[in-house]
């Protein structure tokens, strides 16, 4: 089994090699997005689908990277890749704060505090004229001199399978051994010597880290940084796209990003209420399919190979 999962990652990264050959510029950025949102719903699944924490301010750490990195590159002239390490670390720090801050109240009062913070962080930039440009949006830097659209997919890709091999490496170490003992029985966890908090606020620091990462890429493709970056309707997007994938699993996320974001492109005619479609599908799918997409396919592939 080991070994096929291996070769089936290796002909999807083998194919994942070939788009730009044949796919339009349009569609190829559509690509690029599709990537940075399996970052996102991804490093969102390490704490949400193996460790039970649903966070609303995934979307936060993201902006904090995104617009850390874009100040330091507007305004001290550092280079991108500094500045996305940079943005990196200030998500990572402000992720353990709030996590050892918020951890312990749990449930839904996670979750509101949460939520309660991103909304904060969106109204600061938002308002903040002088640095953050508010509404108008900070112009950043690129990363290559020529703007290639196919510079930047193959620079995403590198960066995404990299972050997935991060992930897939911790959930299949001890640590995500951890991370599903606390998610399936908090209190045996506990009595079995296990440090709950500091696990939670581990994998809270780690996923916002890769989400600040993902931000820092994001911004600088984008080379225009506003606050729609750390908005809600970013963070239930990423949701929906973790939910509708199949939230803990590995493969879960990637899907539903790629699905969502392809099919956003087809209903953008509807304005935002594309999100909201996401939202009540991601319900639906929670109610009925709690597996996800991932978790049909598997279903179904079992019953026709019994």
């Amino acid at each position: 089994m080991g070994n096929k999962k291996l070769w089936i990652s290796f002909a999807f990264i083998i194919l994942a090699l070939f788009p730009p050959l044949f796919l339009s510029q349009y569609w190829l950025h559509v690509m690029i997005i599709s990537l940075f949102y399996v970052m996102m719903a991804s490093s969102w699944n390490l704490i949400a689908g193996f460790t039970g924490q649903v966070s609303f301010a995934h979307a936060a750490f993201s902006g904090m990277g995104a617009y850390t990195s874009g100040m330091l590159t507007v305004y001290l002239g550092l280079p991108p890749w500094l500045g996305i390490l940079i943005g990196t670390g200030v998500a990572a720090l402000l992720g353990f704060g709030l996590g050892y801050l918020c951890i312990r109240m749990g449930g839904i009062y996670l979750s509101l505090t949460t939520l309660g913070f991103s909304e904060i962080l969106r109204i600061i930039i938002t308002n903040e004229d002088q640095w953050t440009r508010g509404t108008m949006g900070l112009q950043v830097p690129g990363f290559f001199v020529e703007y290639s659209k196919t510079s930047y997919y193959y620079l995403f890709l590198i960066v995404t399978i990299l972050l997935l091999i991060v992930i897939y490496k911790i959930i299949h170490s001890e640590m995500g051994l951890t991370f599903r003992a606390v998610l399936n029985d908090e209190v045996a966890a506990s009595s079995s010597g296990i440090n709950t908090v500091r696990v939670r606020v581990l994998a809270f620091a780690i996923s916002s880290a890769m989400s600040g990462l993902a931000g820092g890429f994001y911004g600088h493709y984008l080379m225009l940084i506003t606050p729609d970056v750390p908005s809600l309707g970013q963070m239930f997007l990423v949701l929906a796209m973790a939910v509708i994938g199949g939230m803990g699993s590995f493969a879960g996320p990637i899907v539903g990003s790629f699905v969502l974001e392809i099919l956003s492109e087809y209903i953008r005619v509807y304005g935002e209420y594309h999100v909201l479609l996401f939202g009540l599908i991601a319900l639906a799918m929670a109610r009925f399919a709690p597996e996800g997409v991932v978790g049909i396919l598997r279903k179904k592939w079992r019953r026709e190979w019994a």
